[in-house]
């Protein structure tokens, strides 16, 4: 009467004590039949290999490592790549594998998804102590009907493992190398480009670069300070010949006694232009007007004497005082001449400068625009070649032995008991098997079974009290066989 009202722990023992016989037996025949299917299925042995990750061989200061992505996702890459039909394919046809299978015509994909099932990799777990993230290493797992197969397959996934994981490594960095020699080429042209056009602002503003501005400044001094001495000797040199030149009228003076006005005016005339050149310099029109006039005055008195002059006494004959200064007026002259150009190159050379210093400003504003593009383009070809010289020797040590990056830790074994199918297992789930179907046989029984079977069934289903329990004449002899009461068989009931 299962299913009518809420069962208690007593019925729900009572259930069990009436099939405890099925539930026993079921239990019983449960792991005798998994063992049977045990023995019968056909057997699969495992062989596995374990392959850890090393560490560089070469410390990563001295050559560091290009490869992309995470060790588990090429790791996963890897396995992607050796699982893919191609691979498994040639392992089916190196091993002769699924002879009768390919004498019917079946499918190679069919087989290589068979063969598929049976590789495994699995990632070794790190120690339960140990923080690191890295991956220790993974195992490979065959697993065929011949225990030989089965190693032979096993050191042939590992072997491939250990190749395809090298050949990615080596074309990632030779990839990486080609591509970074093709970008240092393009940053050489830039820098190349940056250099020729720094070279003809150089040149172009020679002396006007920043780092000569202070150079400049301090020529520019320099040329004042020659200036300034210059224009001193000029002046000194201008008084002495006027001073000469008053002296040198004097003399003459003294031999042109019949001329006193003309000697009187010529006087007035050159102290007059040693006043001017006090004052201004020999390019003034004044100054070159008043020694025109000086000139004319001199040839008219010559040429008066010549007329005059009797005797001894002739025009071309002077006194030695009078050639003495004319000498000195001629060095004078020369003097001046000197001074003159010699002021007239500073102040050039003045004038340059100070060009130089008004522009620039401008000048130090394009060039640090150029040398900061030059800079730039300097620093990117010389971070490229840096790593364009870190990948070729990344390269080069990938074809060394001491560089592999898997090593296989225990060759693959040779199995020496099947791991499929397990008889524990088998024993285990054919108990689980047996035990599920008793509980079931019971459950549908006791659903089918429409028995009272205790007061609380008499007074669910008649809604009577119970006045007395009569046991059955089946269960008194149970009671009999047994040397106890039970109250599980069917009884009387008497009710009000």
């Amino acid at each position: 009467m299962i299913g009518h009202r809420q069962l208690t722990m007593e019925d729900y023992s009572a259930i069990l004590r009436r099939h405890k016989r099925t539930l026993i037996l079921l239990a019983i025949l449960g792991p005798a039949v998994g063992y049977l299917v045990c023995l019968a299925l056909p057997k699969e042995y495992t062989s596995q290999t374990v392959i850890l990750v090393e560490q560089p061989a070469v410390s990563p200061s001295y050559v560091t490592d290009i490869s992309t992505g995470d060790l588990k996702q090429r790791l996963t890459t890897l396995q992607e790549q050796i699982l893919s039909r191609s691979r498994l394919e040639s392992i089916i046809n190196k091993f002769g594998l699924y002879p009768q299978e390919r004498r019917q015509q079946v499918s190679m994909e069919g087989l290589v998804d068979r063969l598929r099932k049976k590789i495994a990799v699995s990632p070794v777990k790190p120690m339960a102590e140990s923080n690191s993230t890295q991956l220790p290493g993974f195992i490979i797992k065959v697993s065929d009907r011949d225990p030989a197969l089965a190693q032979k397959m096993c050191n042939e996934v590992a072997s491939v493992f250990l190749a395809e994981n090298q050949r990615v490594r080596h074309d990632q960095s030779a990839g990486t190398t080609v591509f970074l020699s093709k970008q240092l080429e393009d940053a050489k042209a830039k820098l190349d480009d940056q250099d020729a056009k720094l070279a003809a602002f150089k040149s172009r503003y020679t002396g006007t670069l920043p780092d000569e501005q202070q150079a400049n400044l301090s020529l520019l001094a320099g040329l004042n300070t020659q200036l300034d001495a210059a224009t001193q000797a000029l002046g000194r040199a201008q008084q002495d010949k006027a001073f000469t030149e008053s002296m040198l009228a004097q003399q003459l003076s003294s031999q042109s006694a019949d001329n006193p006005s003309a000697q009187k005016q010529l006087t007035e005339m050159q102290s007059e232009l040693s006043a001017l050149l006090a004052k201004y310099t020999d390019d003034h029109p004044d100054v070159i007007r008043l020694r025109q006039s000086i000139s004319d005055l001199k040839q008219k008195m010559a040429s008066s004497q010549g007329a005059a002059t009797t005797g001894t006494t002739t025009a071309g004959v002077e006194t030695p005082e009078i050639q003495q200064l004319r000498g000195q007026v001629h060095q004078y002259d020369a003097t001046i001449k000197e001074k003159t150009a010699q002021q007239r190159d500073v102040q050039r050379q003045i004038a340059l400068y100070q060009s130089r210093l008004q522009i620039s400003p401008n000048v130090e504003e394009q060039y640090k625009v150029l040398t900061r593009d030059h800079e730039t383009a300097a620093n990117f070809y010389n971070d490229l070649l840096k790593k364009r010289s870190e990948s070729a020797m990344f390269t080069d040590m990938n074809h060394q032995a001491e560089s592999a990056e898997f090593r296989v830790l225990d060759s693959a074994n040779l199995p020496v008991g099947p791991s499929f199918p397990n008889p524990l297992y088998f024993s285990l789930g054919g108990l689980a098997a047996g035990l599920a179907l008793g509980l079931g046989i019971t459950l549908l029984s006791e659903l089918r079974d429409k028995t009272l079977r205790t007061e609380e069934d008499v007074e669910f289903f008649l809604q009577l009290p119970t006045l007395a329990n009569i046991p059955s004449v089946e269960g008194a002899r149970r009671h009999a066989a047994a040397g106890k009461g039970s109250t599980d068989g069917p009884r009387l009931v008497a009710s009000a």
